[in-house]
């Protein structure tokens, strides 16, 4: 779910929010307070331009929404903020594919982590993860062992496979920053296209009005620049 709201703040930031299941989704329960954590957070920080919600279990990898909002904190180069630490899950995919995402994450329930701070949190996060995912495996395997040795017939399990986990993650990268910036900023391009801003010199003045930074983080765009990325957006899709 995307909210737009267009700011002169200076401080800005894509807001996600997850719960758990469809029911809490529905009826807003842990959204609601998700929300009032992140604002209590902004009030002296910023304003939230976009916000995303996701309504998925936190072992499933699968995360639309949050693909949506990194996109969103890529094209507007704002950071991420989520309510709570423990709304990142102990997933390897996931933890890993926000740390291969170039986007800066922030913690309402910890103000004093950003920035290099808030990676490594974030790198932790992703081994410790790992290593519970590894002595899971070990202890399923070891006990799988024993009952195969007392004479249990066994089925097809085949344990957890980290490295798995961790080629699901790295294929999340589009060949590097300038391709994922690329990736980024068509949608809005096709967006203006199709609203009748043809002209590079046009969709420049209007990617400027709507403050999304170009490449090398300035604030106005020239048709030069526009014509660039619709070039190597359109050989990326051939």
């Amino acid at each position: 779910m995307l909210e737009l709201v267009m700011s002169s703040s200076i401080n800005r930031f894509v807001a996600y929010y997850r719960v758990s299941t469809a029911k809490q989704g529905a009826s807003g329960l842990g959204l609601a307070a998700q929300r009032s954590a992140v604002a209590a957070y902004l009030r002296e920080q910023g304003q939230v331009i976009a916000e995303f919600k996701e309504v998925e279990s936190g072992r499933r990898s699968a995360r639309p929404a949050l693909e949506q909002a990194l996109a969103a904190a890529r094209l507007h180069r704002v950071p991420i903020v989520v309510a709570k630490v423990d709304r990142l899950t102990r997933s390897v995919a996931f933890l890993s594919r926000l740390l291969e995402s170039g986007v800066d994450v922030r913690f309402a329930d910890l103000p004093m982590i950003e920035g290099p701070t808030g990676r490594f949190i974030l790198q932790q996060m992703a081994a410790v993860a790992e290593l519970e995912a590894g002595l899971i495996s070990a202890r399923t395997k070891a006990a799988l062992a024993a009952a195969k040795k007392r004479g249990t017939k066994l089925g097809g399990f085949r344990g957890v496979s980290i490295s798995k986990a961790a080629h699901e993650a790295s294929k999340i990268s589009r060949g590097g920053i300038a391709a994922r910036r690329v990736h980024d900023l068509m949608p809005t391009l096709r967006e203006l296209q199709n609203e009748g801003v043809t002209s590079y010199e046009g969709l420049a003045r209007a990617l400027t009005h709507r403050r999304i930074p170009t490449s090398r983080g300035h604030t106005e765009w020239t048709g030069v620049q526009v014509a660039r990325v619709l070039r190597r957006g359109v050989s990326s899709d051939a």
